[in-house]
């Protein structure tokens, strides 16, 4: 299954992941509200993935855990030598 979907490259925090962030039973009521009546497990582990995604990167953003453009594209020059 392909959602076309890229991770842009400066959107990388600089703090490490850290397991599964927590999430409410009513988001929970919410996400499986907003799926398509049939669906299926893969379908539904992509959504969790992208809402875990999403939910780390709006943290991300309102701590100023950011990674400028310029930034970033210095780091991948690196890699590149």
């Amino acid at each position: 299954m392909q959602h076309g979907i890229k991770t842009p490259l400066t959107c990388y925090s600089r703090e490490k992941e850290g397991g599964i962030i927590g999430i409410t039973k009513k988001k929970i009521h919410e996400f499986i509200n907003d799926l398509p009546e049939e669906t299926d497990i893969d379908e539904v582990i992509y959504r969790f993935y992208l809402l875990q995604k999403l939910e780390t990167a709006e943290k991300d953003i309102k701590e100023n855990r950011l990674v400028s453009h310029e930034e970033s594209i210095r780091e991948s020059l690196k890699w590149f030598r």
